[in-house]
């Protein structure tokens, strides 16, 4: 395991210099997005959490006093 960090930071050594991407490996939060929430969505639909969120959100508008 030790001669393993020598081997990465050669092969990470110049990564995300070329077609202007990011050296740092962030992605913008548009991009972030635009991934997150067709998964969001099918979650919702699979395991039917939308009636969870809704009940949760009136229960704290209860709680709140609205």
């Amino acid at each position: 395991m030790a001669d393993t960090a020598p081997r990465t930071a050669i092969r990470t050594q110049g990564r995300g210099t070329a077609l202007g991407t990011r050296p740092s490996g962030t992605r913008h939060p548009l991009v972030a997005t635009a991934m997150v929430v067709p998964l969001a969505a099918l979650l919702v639909v699979a395991f039917g959490g939308w009636d969870a969120v809704v009940t949760q959100a009136s229960s704290v508008g209860v709680m709140l006093g609205r």
